[in-house]
């Protein structure tokens, strides 16, 4: 099959013939319909994380077809129209058991425990609990769209800060991820603070739910901006983009007793970063993580995006091939363009 490959970390990255995966007896291999271009994968090429066995061939955000099927799976059959959380369960585990697979104590991630979606073909664990069947009217663009950004911010709002009508929810950078978050708290009410320093972003916020921008190279202070257009501060808060700064903005303007989600990645130099501790404190506040979502949990989210709620088509982008993926993943850092890039010509 053909795959994008690097060998060292930082490295160029290029196009080659590769074996294909095969299924082990509790996995399939699915046919790569689609696979989107998400920052965690510039991560892993600059050699963030740990499980990346070189040489190596990223990629995570993925829908298609199922290929081959292990002797074990009892759930999927050759032709089945699938998608896969970006975090897979092991399902006997501790965590699996209590139904929490997104921390699963053995875990696998397509494009970093092992070969990932950049390619023709992708191997996946534990099929019959890790994948989600994709409705006949979603198409694979999209359902590549959902793989980790989207589905991490509908966790994020929904299952960990509990977002609901009526209260204020600030979004901090408006990437693939704030933007999902934005359209996912706008559908269940919230009133939705965007803040970034791209005034094409900003308005693609406007468009997407945000009832209040914040332009952070326009103010003194983004977190006294939110606290002035929420008349308090926020109920629930989100770093979407994973950086000291707009972590640190993100708890300074939360509202007493308010949740602070970390969605965005925090590696490298950026994994200790800062926080107004002497606030989470007199102010009882929340911090909570945000790591992809259970398979199960797709029902829900589908459920809304087959009724109208949620329209995450909105926040496909560019449309691109597998040779055009090199450039854009390479370029992830410059936070260039608007909404989420997907490879769909392999």
């Amino acid at each position: 099959m053909k795959a994008v490959v690097y060998e060292a970390f930082s490295a160029p990255l290029q196009i080659q013939h590769v074996p294909d995966p095969t299924p082990e007896a509790h996995g399939v291999v699915v046919k790569v319909m689609a696979t989107g271009v998400c920052r965690s994968d510039w991560h892993g090429w600059m050699g963030h994380d740990p499980d990346i066995r070189l040489p190596h061939v990223p990629g995570h955000e993925l829908a298609g077809i199922v290929e081959a099927v292990g002797k074990d799976v009892t759930q999927w059959r050759v032709g089945d129209r699938v998608t896969v959380p970006f975090v897979g369960g092991c399902g006997s585990c501790p965590e699996c058991y209590s139904g929490n697979h997104q921390v699963c104590d053995s875990q696998f991630q397509p494009g970093f425990t092992h070969w990932g979606s950049f390619a023709q073909y992708v191997g996946i664990h534990h099929a019959d609990i890790n994948l989600v069947a994709l409705p006949e009217t979603l198409d694979f663009a999209t359902a590549a769209s959902l793989g980790c950004r989207f589905v991490t911010s509908f966790r994020a709002v929904v299952d960990q800060g509990k977002a609901s009508a009526g209260q204020w929810v600030a979004v901090h950078g408006c990437g693939g991820v704030g933007l999902s978050a934005i359209m996912i708290a706008n559908a269940v009410g919230a009133n939705v603070v965007a803040v970034d320093i791209s005034a094409e972003k900003l308005q693609l916020a406007r468009e997407l739910g945000a009832v209040a921008t914040v332009n952070a190279t326009e103010v003194a202070d983004v977190a006294e901006a939110v606290i002035e257009v929420t008349r308090g501060g926020a109920h629930v808060s989100l770093d979407a983009l994973g950086h000291p700064t707009t972590c640190f903005n993100s708890i300074s303007n939360l509202r007493k007793r308010g949740k602070h989600v970390q969605v965005g990645l925090m590696l490298a130099d950026h994994s200790t970063p800062v926080i107004p501790m002497s606030k989470v404190i007199a102010s009882e506040l929340e911090i909570l993580g945000s790591h992809g979502m259970q398979a199960y949990r797709y029902g829900a989210m589908l459920d809304m995006i087959r009724t109208g709620k949620l329209s995450p088509e909105k926040l496909v982008g560019q449309q691109i091939d597998l040779e055009q993926s090199i450039k854009a993943l390479t370029s992830m850092d410059e936070f260039q363009g608007v909404g989420v890039t997907v490879v769909t010509e392999f």
